[in-house]
């Protein structure tokens, strides 16, 4: 008798819906690792490894992440996040059960949610002093001072040590590895050339600022050069976004900004991945000084992001006019042709891990032409085959295929259109002006075409929720999905306005 599969549970309903909003990039840098500890009636206990995540995810999702519960849950609960030790892992909640799970992890937790069994019977006992001073371990003040300035000091190190090491490097991400087709040929030459530079040899593209959607080997190219660099004797610095604002967050704390500084300014080559991230006024100033000091003292940077530079709009002018003033590449679509190599080379390597795997041509034919805006896309293609044919034990054939990847499958390949265009030809259609269409103004004659702007970026191109509320003067997400179902709504009632939308959206494809 064969098992019903089982329901998914409201968390995992729950990760479901945040991967739709934000995309699956950005669900994977913020909340890919934040895991549910404990369940009660009342409360949602939630956590994730780092001080920084949790104060991004409390200040940007916590109240998203409680109404998608409710939705899913049909009760409506109170979402605690903490940051968990690990060193002491919570025990794993039943997903079927709702109880409190007790963990071990009180010390990571916020001071409202330790149990009160945890605290001292009296308060007062933990400050004790005796007539001499000293407390109740025997300690006095001048020796309790030394000890907190040495522990400073060491977080201090600590602190510039670890982003000097910065963030790991996938050991399979290498310029051997990447496959190089007419999309990517410049932006893989210009990543060898500035990787095989000399040490002390003054830089060649500076900065290299590589950008391109997602999947399409940005990350790649990133991480080729940072241990190329570091095994031909550069100091080079590998840092993600997020990594970045973790350790000037970091930093700050520990009184070590200073350490942290001089720990970026020294290094030969500063690597910095997903740009596209780094928000805040004091992270965007250190980073445009950081930017600054390593060009000036022609040391080497490359950036990634999933926009040329003028597009990063929450970013500094300086910053963005830097950034342009080096070498600006496009890693674009993957041709054909190259996702058939690409196909090739990922099932070399998973022949190698399963050798009675085996995939005719004509299956891999198939996949490179129906499958795929990216990398991933192939990659999970070639998975699902591989799920298949081990689970089941029948043999990949095309029809096999077919059904297999059936939700892969694209219907069409798209011209790609940039936001800018759109942007460009709805504002010249209803005669306001791009700064009106990114500005907080609210009257009618704004509000109208900034809503169709969203809606025709939403349906003409890749980019996610978060991602379209960027370019629009850095609005939430929810603004975003607010205009596009507003409209979609107004389209299907207003037969003028589908028509007017239609003909916005040939424009937007010719220009």
């Amino acid at each position: 008798m064969e098992c019903a599969p089982t329901a998914p549970t409201p968390w995992e309903r729950v990760r479901q819906r945040l991967r739709e909003e934000i995309g699956e990039e950005k669900f994977t840098s913020w909340f890919a690792r934040m895991d549910l500890d404990a369940l009660t009636a009342d409360v949602i206990q939630l956590s994730v490894p780092t001080r920084f995540l949790k104060s991004w995810i409390q200040e940007n999702y916590l109240p998203r992440i409680a109404d998608i519960w409710a939705e899913e849950s049909g009760a409506k609960r109170r979402v605690d996040l903490a940051v968990r030790n690990a060193f002491a892992r919570p025990v794993a909640l039943k997903a079927t059960t709702v109880r409190e799970v007790v963990t071990e992890r009180t010390d990571a937790r916020s001071p409202e949610s330790r149990p009160q069994s945890t605290r001292p019977a009296d308060s007062r006992s933990a400050d004790v002093r005796g007539p001499d001073g000293r407390g109740p371990d025997g300690r006095g003040a001048e020796q309790r001072g030394f000890e907190s300035r040495a522990a400073s000091s060491a977080l201090s190190d600590a602190a510039a040590g670890d982003v000097a090491s910065g963030s790991p490097l996938d050991a399979r991400l290498t310029f051997e590895s990447f496959v190089v087709g007419k999309s990517n040929s410049l932006a893989f030459a210009a990543a060898k050339q500035v990787a095989d530079s000399a040490s002390g040899s003054a830089p060649v593209f500076n900065p290299l600022y590589l950008h391109a959607a997602v999947g399409l080997g940005k990350t790649h190219l990133l991480q080729a050069i940072a241990r190329a660099g570091a095994v031909g004797g550069r100091r080079t610095t590998y840092l993600t976004a997020e990594r970045f604002m973790y350790g000037f967050v970091a930093a700050l704390k520990t009184h070590s900004a200073i350490a942290f500084k001089d720990a970026l300014r020294t290094i030969d080559t500063l690597v910095i991945d997903d740009l596209q991230f780094l928000k805040g006024n004091n992270l965007q100033q250190e980073f445009c000084h950081t930017l600054n000091a390593l060009l000036d003292g022609g040391r080497q940077v490359v950036v990634a992001a999933d926009c040329l530079p003028g597009e990063l709009e929450h970013l500094d002018e300086r910053v963005r006019s830097r950034l342009a003033g080096g070498l600006v590449v496009e890693l674009a679509a993957l041709e054909e042709d190259l996702r058939l190599e690409i196909l090739k080379t990922r099932y070399q390597t998973l022949t190698e891990q399963h050798p009675g795997f085996a995939v005719p041509a004509p299956v891999l034919e198939f996949l490179a032409r129906s499958v795929g805006q990216s990398g991933r896309d192939l990659d999970g293609a070639l998975n699902k085959l591989l799920a298949f044919n081990q689970l089941t034990g029948e043999p990949v054939t095309l029809e096999m295929a077919e059904n297999a990847v059936k939700d892969l499958i694209r219907p069409t390949d798209p011209k790609r259109v940039r936001v800018d265009d759109i942007l460009r030809v709805v504002a010249k259609h209803y005669n306001v002006s791009r700064a009106d269409l990114l500005s907080q103004r609210r009257t009618a004659t704004v509000v109208k075409p900034r809503q169709i702007a969203m809606y025709l970026a939403k349906t003409l191109t890749l980019r996610s929720l978060p991602e379209i509320g960027r370019r629009f003067g850095g609005r939430d997400h929810t603004t975003v999905l607010h205009a596009v179902r507003k409209i979609d709504g107004l389209v299907n009632a207003d037969r003028a306005l589908a028509e007017e939308i239609e003909v916005l959206k040939r424009l937007a494809l010719e220009a």
